[in-house]
């Protein structure tokens, strides 16, 4: 099984005091920050872009995974490239073929990720689980922070897992300590939480209580 990684989303944090707010989630145990980067568009929501991208690069040294939930992610590979993003993960619902996107990833030096949202057959994505180093399963309805867990995503992870040892699964939306016990069975190595996190009394205890998951 591969370590177990928590990765705070910054969606959840005060922007007003984002470099504060990411290091203090760093100095709570967290081994990846994790941008959502919304268009109102593809998904019913806005909410960064490039710049906000860039100043949490600045906050931080930690692995920096950004998450296109846009309807055209091959036009702001090189703005978020740019602004230091680590991996990008855009979605399969957004690209009638993924594989040139994420050979161009791949050439740019990042990791290249593949989202998939909960409506979409798990099939669509299994042709390209051994071309990308991370799939990110939505457990919610992707555009907003704070939604209820979607109880069928604990089997698309699992069959994820049998489909790849290699592989990061990433499960985002509705991960708390219950939830997040649940999908690291079924296979899931990382955990993306902002509200669990972020709008805790005590960052670190909530980290901690993701991190026991994995036990």
């Amino acid at each position: 099984m591969k370590p177990l990684k928590i990765a705070p989303s910054i969606l959840a944090a005060d922007f007003a005091r984002l470099g504060d707010e990411i290091r203090r989630v760093e100095e709570a145990g967290a081994h990846w920050i994790h941008c959502d980067v919304m268009d109102g568009h593809f998904v019913p929501n806005l909410s960064m872009g490039p710049a906000v991208v860039a100043a949490a690069r600045r906050s931080t040294k930690l692995y920096l995974d950004v998450h296109l939930m846009i309807t055209d992610p091959a036009l702001f590979i090189d703005q978020f490239y740019k602004a230091g993003a680590d991996g990008i993960i855009f979605h399969v619902e957004a690209v009638a073929n993924p594989i040139p996107l994420i050979d161009e990833l791949h050439k740019r030096g990042l990791r290249a990720g593949l989202s998939i949202s909960p409506p979409t057959d798990l099939a669509r994505l299994m042709p390209y689980v051994d071309k990308v180093d991370e799939v990110l399963v939505m457990s919610v309805n992707p555009g907003f922070g704070g939604q209820v867990f979607i109880e069928d995503t604990v089997g698309r992870v699992a069959a994820l897992r049998r489909a790849s040892n290699e592989l990061d699964i990433i499960v985002d939306g509705g991960i708390n300590s219950e939830t997040g016990a649940r999908v690291v069975k079924a296979g899931a190595n990382v955990l993306v939480a902002g509200t669990y996190i972020f709008r805790s009394d005590d960052a670190r205890a909530a980290i901690r209580s993701l991190m026991m998951a994995g036990d």
